[in-house]
């Protein structure tokens, strides 16, 4: 998730009502074993560093699956119970689905607590031409289940993707670093928030697990004191955790792992200390084997295929680096071939979705008074909204071409009004249309 200027609103809120909560030294809330003890001192983003929303949610509660809820059998399988709503009258899932391809947008503000509003935001996506959405929900350590407010929230957006015929997904992840679900009680805790989300809110049967931890700004440590890659291992430990969670309420959940960043450093000698998203598939895998287990820990795989610069055209590949962006798509199938085949978890075969991709434009002058630091060099590589039209086309285009590629998703519908976060929307700031709002519209179906 891209820049400073959502992240800074989300700790706010997130302070303001109280979540950075003292944690005791218990064996629970330990690293698992031999992990290096890290701390967000000296936090910094990287060039690829990203943010997220805004959420003034309070802790929640655990409970016990309500209707519609399962119980895994002993040989793993997952049988459903009960007659709560799983969706029915959703679209069909695109994602995933035989020969679907969902042409998507990221946006944390499609949430709103007026269902009015939110039949509205989700109005100006469709009519942008995304047929797919992925909104945000923070966990927090000590949360069990989501905040009353986040539910009624997450429900107004279900809902007004199903009456849109749009597909909702949602992204669970944390606040920065300092929150990372590292330590085995949260994993539990966030594996627990989770499921009570999915239950709560049966429109979400689509769950990316956490955001880029392959990156320092989201995740620490990166690495263990002999320079061992132990955010891969306390990552695949949370996507395991929330894999079975998930699947205890319903098999028809998918989950879906990855979200990583596009370029990383490998070296932890560095002072930014991040892992390259060849070397995090590949350790991410190693661990997996070790670990010996026979079921999988995610359906599919999410990739932020962002390029270095919004100037850099879609095509561009690196054949010869640790990068993976759009155009290095047999590069990225090979890394999960290499990971995970001949194991319980699909690699070379599993689908693949781009869950974040931008190209920044312009402000024009007409427009500046609703944008604020404007002298933000964050906002220097912006291009013409003609070329922003094009690059999104074309990026579409290349995905399509990929077989095991079932979606492409913008990061935004709006621009964010500070220009140290991104301008990547087909709305200004102010929601308005650009004149490149149209250039996902009219797409032919893709497969």
């Amino acid at each position: 998730m891209r820049r400073w200027g959502l992240i800074g609103l989300a700790i706010a809120a997130l302070a303001a009502g109280g979540f950075f909560l003292a944690t005791r030294g218990s064996d629970d809330d330990r690293p698992g074993d031999g992990a290096a003890n890290g701390t967000a001192a000296g936090e910094r983003t990287d060039a690829d560093g990203r943010t997220a929303g805004t959420t003034s949610s309070s802790g929640g509660t655990g409970g016990t699956p309500g209707p519609g809820s399962t119980t895994t059998s002993p040989n793993g399988e997952a049988t459903t119970g009960g007659s709560a709503s799983t969706g029915a009258g959703l679209p069909p899932r695109r994602t995933g689905g035989e020969g679907g391809f969902a042409v998507g947008v990221w946006e944390y503000f499609l949430r709103d607590p007026d269902p009015a509003v939110a039949r509205r935001k989700m109005g100006d996506a469709r009519r942008a031409g995304f047929d797919s959405v992925i909104v945000q929900l923070f966990w927090a350590p000590g949360q069990r289940a989501p905040a009353a407010n986040e539910v009624a929230e997450l429900r107004n957006a279900g809902l007004a993707a199903r009456e849109a015929r749009v597909e909702p997904l949602v992204i669970v992840t944390h606040v920065g670093s300092r929150t990372t679900p590292r330590t085995a009680r949260r994993r539990r805790d966030f594996a627990a928030y989770a499921a009570a989300l999915v239950r709560a809110v049966p429109e979400f049967r689509d769950v990316i697990v956490a955001n880029e931890p392959n990156l320092n700004r989201f995740w620490l440590p990166q690495f263990g004191p002999g320079g061992e890659n132990v955010a891969a291992r306390d990552y695949l430990a949370l996507l395991a955790a929330t894999y079975d969670a998930l699947k205890a309420v319903s098999s028809e959940i998918r989950i879906i792992g990855g979200a990583l960043a596009p370029r990383g450093g490998d070296d932890p000698s560095s002072s930014r200390h991040t892992h390259s998203p060849t070397a995090f598939i590949r350790d991410l895998g190693r661990y997996y084997r070790a670990s010996g287990r026979d079921r999988p820990v995610m359906d599919a795989f999410a990739h932020h295929p962002y390029l270095e610069s919004s100037r850099v055209p879609p095509s561009f590949a690196h054949p010869q680096t640790t990068t993976i962006a759009l155009a290095d798509y047999r590069k990225l199938v090979a890394l999960l071939g290499e990971a995970f085949d001949g194991t319980a978890q699909r690699g070379s075969k599993i689908p693949i979705i781009y869950t974040e991709y931008g190209v920044q434009t312009r402000i024009p002058p007409k427009k500046t008074g609703v944008y604020t630091n404007l002298s933000s060099p964050a906002a220097a590589d912006a291009v013409s909204e003609a070329m922003q039209g094009r690059y999104y086309r074309q990026a579409m285009a290349i995905a399509c071409r990929q077989p095991t590629v079932v979606g492409l998703y913008v990061f935004h519908v709006w621009d964010e009004p500070d220009l140290l976060g991104w301008q990547s929307g087909s709305y200004y700031a102010d929601h308005t249309p650009k004149s490149s709002r149209d250039a996902l519209a009219n797409l032919r179906s893709c497969r």
